[in-house]
């Protein structure tokens, strides 16, 4: 091959995202795509030596919530952080666009946000800049910035139904046949624009920080399926569901409705309870089943349990509702520590009972001590019930808020709690396991951006490729198969066919990756949000190099000052 490439990664492992066996080849990439994969390719300007490495494409994310952060941040940290070079928002129904002009429509956005995503009031208001009212113009806004990975959007349904239907739409009153016209004229003009589908929640767990269930959990059957109708008619455009499918009663028939109906793929949210009886066998047959009628629907599953970190820095603790600790909330950490130091607090608080807000969901498990756990500086995410802080506490002879309590007041900044509130059934990941390596399954649920105060789970593409795929002895997965997943995977059902495989042709989304020293670093609370607000972020040991359309965006975890990445017009 005469003449010379941009880029050569040179002799490295190349996982191509197909799920395919691993191979060794050079990587060629010239104008942002992949110009040839071979032996002996000819030079590039910029030569890099990739023997002994991974070569993967860059991980496709398709359920994080960056719709305030991509207005005010070009960076999408701590997705980035760890190989994702595609992201989608807009999940769970619920954003920013479209939203009337007013003081009142945009201060009930943000409450849902605040409620179902934990991102803080004050950070939203001093962060988002609200030039826009339309789900077009909101894109046109993004459309003109610079990221480090690409992003995608998904039209939130949440915003969708309170635009049209004000206060009706809040209550989750029924929607009328104009009503839904008008939410369906209004989704047909966001997938003109380039809006990658719909999102919506039936979850009651998803609530406002007023303690409202959001706008869409007992939205009609027959609303959806008018959605789906214009995802036909485009023939564009996914639908992301959240349903309570742990419930006893659950059954995929209706999302296989809305799937059938739309002829488009439909994603949903799976795993499981921490205690039985598990429902997910008999849903991932009637998966299988869906998928072999003909329905395009993919289960997401994210790779360890569905936790939260607990802290006395963080949004939650075990005693945030005891009344001293509620005295002592408003200090600045370093006091407050010292106060929660000294016997006589500590045995108050001990003393004291526990009345957790309704309204706050994530609030009532904070004494499931039989599943919480000291992460520690290298996180373990599977740890044996004997080292539960209720494990702990038993061989201490100490009761579990007592231990709790003495690891929390530890340290600095205090010591930080691992809770598994779901996919950890009988104190351990096998369960997880088995819906993962379901063929209609893929990894996801990261929620990066969202619940910064209590949960950090955007490094779950790291820990798929360390924990199932290097260290787990039991049902460990091949390489292939944990970066198809999460790569030509999610990539297919977003309809994005230029990334997720390395092929001649397709963009230089890539992540070079040292698999034998990838590492997880501990959570950490940063300061770094609008307002001054606090988040937990997890960075990575491992990743050589990140590449978003053939340019470095990190080198060994550190920006290279670039910003490739742009929002994502679909079709």
């Amino acid at each position: 091959m005469s003449g010379q490439f941009d880029t050569v990664l040179r002799g490295g492992t190349v996982i191509d995202g197909t799920g395919a066996p691993a191979f060794v080849a050079d990587v060629a990439i010239t104008a942002g795509r992949i110009a040839a994969i071979g032996e002996n390719l000819a030079a590039g300007r910029e030569e890099i030596d990739a023997r002994g490495l991974l070569v993967t494409p860059g991980f496709v994310d398709i359920h994080t919530h960056y719709d305030g952060q991509v207005t005010w941040e070009n960076r999408l940290s701590p997705s980035s952080y760890h190989g994702v070079t595609t992201a989608v928002i807009g999940n769970c129904g619920v954003g920013f666009a479209p939203c009337h002009a007013t003081p009142e429509a945009r201060d009930a956005m943000v409450r849902l946000m605040e409620g179902v995503e934990d991102i803080p009031y004050p950070v939203l208001t001093e962060g988002l800049p609200w030039t826009w009212e339309t789900f077009p113009e909101y894109l046109a806004f993004l459309a003109g910035r610079p990221y480090d990975m690409d992003i995608v959007a998904l039209v939130p349904h949440a915003p969708l139904r309170v635009y049209v239907m004000g206060e009706r739409g809040a209550n989750r009153e029924p929607a009328t046949a104009a009503d839904i016209a008008e939410m369906s004229r209004l989704l047909g003009e966001a997938l003109d624009a380039g809006a990658a589908g719909i999102a919506t929640s039936r979850s009651l767990f998803h609530r406002s920080s007023d303690g409202k269930a959001i706008p869409t959990y007992q939205a009609a059957q027959a609303e959806l399926l008018a959605f789906a109708r214009v995802l036909r008619e485009k023939g564009k455009g996914v639908f992301q569901i959240v349903e309570d499918i742990h419930l006893p009663d659950a059954s995929l028939a209706a999302m296989r409705e809305l799937a059938e109906t739309a002829g488009r793929p439909l994603t949903f949210s799976i795993g499981t309870g921490n205690v039985g009886p598990f429902q997910y066998p008999r849903l991932l047959e009637e998966l299988g089943a869906a998928n072999a009628a003909g329905a395009v629907m993919k289960g997401q599953i994210m790779p360890r349990g569905i936790g939260m970190i607990l802290g006395f820095e963080l949004t939650l603790n075990p005693f945030y509702t005891t009344a001293t600790y509620a005295s002592l909330a408003g200090m600045p950490l370093a006091e407050r520590l010292d106060r929660l130091r000294r016997p006589e607090v500590r045995a108050a608080i001990l003393s004291e009972p526990v009345d957790p807000n309704p309204a706050l969901v994530l609030g009532r498990a904070v004494r499931d001590f039989a599943h919480m756990f000291i992460l520690g500086d290298r996180p373990d995410y599977e740890q044996p019930p004997e080292r539960s802080i209720a494990g702990l506490a038993a061989a201490a002879g100490v009761t579990p808020e007592e231990y709790a309590y003495d690891v929390m007041v530890a340290g600095e900044s205090g010591g930080k709690l691992y809770l598994a509130m779901a996919n950890y059934a009988d104190g351990s990941l096998d369960a997880v396991g088995e819906i993962m390596s379901h063929p209609d399954v893929v990894y996801g649920l990261g929620d990066g951006g969202a619940h910064v105060g209590t949960i950090c789970d955007g490094s779950y593409s790291t820990f798929a490729l360390t924990h199932w795929a290097r260290d787990r002895v039991r049902d460990r997965k091949s390489l292939p198969d944990v970066v198809h997943r999460m790569t030509q995977g999610t990539a297919r059902i977003m309809g994005l066919a230029d990334r997720g495989v390395l092929a001649p042709g397709l963009r230089a989304d890539i992540n070079l990756i040292d698999h034998a020293r990838l590492s997880i670093g501990a959570p950490e609370v940063c300061y770094d949000l609008p307002a001054g607000g606090k988040r937990l972020v997890q960075r990575a040991a491992g990743y050589v190099l990140t590449m978003v359309e053939g340019l470095p965006v990190y080198r060994e975890g550190e920006a290279t000052g670039d910003l490739p990445g742009r929002l994502v017009r679909l079709g």
